[in-house]
């Protein structure tokens, strides 16, 4: 298969913009005996999250006791939820935009661990493109090469598109809520000082009349 220079330079440059996404690298909590560890995401609506994870011990010599894991949407809605588990995989599309939580806190019956260790727990947590498997997606299709690296590279495209369409709509967003604040507070100044001025001509009236009635005036 040939490539025309311009194709290869696009290649270049969109390779280099797809460095700007982070890699898919372990996220390594320390889970407390009591209360929960969370982190969390902000991530876009229509968007695939794949996320593994596993418990050690301290010592990383073998695996750690069981925990409960969950995650809840941004409107506080259940995506994943299990109980008493070493480690375990899971996978969901999102349907709306905001920050995606998800917290680990270790199961309450111990009965083979002692609850005074700290557990460490590894989780890989990938979103969007990087949830793919170019690998299976290669041997389905039977390509690779720069066909492959073609591929990836439309797809890595498709996303910064819509990341910053995105990124435009929550800026209008922002802007129209600024704007909003500031006319209000517009408003709210103006209303303050005529209410300023009207209690200050109450206020002169109401001595006027005393020093009229007094014969001070």
């Amino acid at each position: 298969m040939s490539i025309s220079p311009v194709l290869f330079i696009g290649l270049i440059c969109l390779a280099g913009v797809g460095s700007l996404f982070p890699s898919a690298e372990a996220i390594w909590l320390t889970v407390p005996t009591s209360g929960e560890r969370c982190f969390y995401e902000e991530i876009q609506a229509d968007v695939i999250v794949v996320f593994d994870y596993i418990c050690i011990d301290e010592g990383f010599t073998q695996l750690g006791p069981t925990l409960d894991v969950r995650v809840t949407s941004p409107y506080g809605k259940e995506l994943y939820k299990t109980a008493n588990v070493t480690h375990g995989q899971a996978a969901f599309t999102t349907s709306e935009t905001g920050t995606f939580l998800a917290c680990l806190s270790m199961h309450h019956d111990q009965t083979h661990h002692s609850l005074n260790n700290s557990v460490i727990v590894s989780i890989d947590w990938k979103t969007g493109i990087r949830t793919k498997d170019w690998d299976s997606v290669a041997k389905k299709e039977k390509i690779e090469g720069v066909e492959l690296a073609v591929r990836k590279s439309t797809e890595i495209a498709r996303a910064i598109r819509a990341n910053i369409l995105y990124l435009r709509i929550r800026e209008a967003y922002m802007r129209d809520i600024n704007e909003k604040t500031n006319k209000r507070i517009a408003q709210l100044s103006l209303m303050s000082l005529g209410l300023a001025i009207v209690v200050s001509v109450t206020q002169v009236w109401h001595l006027k009349r005393y020093f009229l009635k007094k014969k001070l005036i």
